[in-house]
C-alpha cells in the first residue's frame, strides 16, 4: 500500500510540473525596463560617459518593416567631443536587444 501512495505521489508531481511548465512557457515575461536601459548604459558608457538617460516603463507596440513585437522606449544623451549627442532607442521588452537606434 506505501509503494502505490508513493506512486501516485510522484505521478501527480510529474502531472502538475508539466502542466506548470506549459502554462509558464505561454505567459509573457518581459525584463523589467529597469534592467534594460542598465545595459544600454553599459554599452554607452563603454565609449565615454552619459549625461542622462530615461525609459518608458510599460512596452509600447513596435513596426518595422516585416519586424513586430513589443518594446520598450527610451533615450540616451552624451558629450562627445564638446558636442551634446542625443539618441532615441527601442529595445525589446523580452530580450532588451536594441531594435532600433536614431541619432537626434
Amino acid at each position: 500500500m506505501k509503494l502505490k501512495d508513493y506512486m501516485m505521489g510522484l505521478g501527480t508531481g510529474i502531472v502538475i510540473g508539466i502542466i506548470a511548465s506549459q502554462a509558464a512557457s505561454k505567459m509573457n515575461f518581459n525584463r523589467s525596463a529597469e534592467l534594460v536601459l542598465s545595459d544600454i548604459k553599459k554599452s554607452f558608457k563603454e565609449e565615454g560617459p552619459i549625461d542622462g538617460s530615461w525609459i518608458y516603463m510599460s512596452p509600447e507596440p513596435f513596426q518595422k518593416e516585416a519586424i513586430s513585437l513589443h518594446v520598450y522606449k527610451g533615450g540616451i544623451s552624451r558629450v562627445k567631443n564638446g558636442e551634446l549627442e542625443q539618441f532615441e532607442f527601442a529595445a525589446d521588452a523580452k530580450t532588451g536587444t536594441v531594435v532600433d537606434l536614431v541619432k537626434v
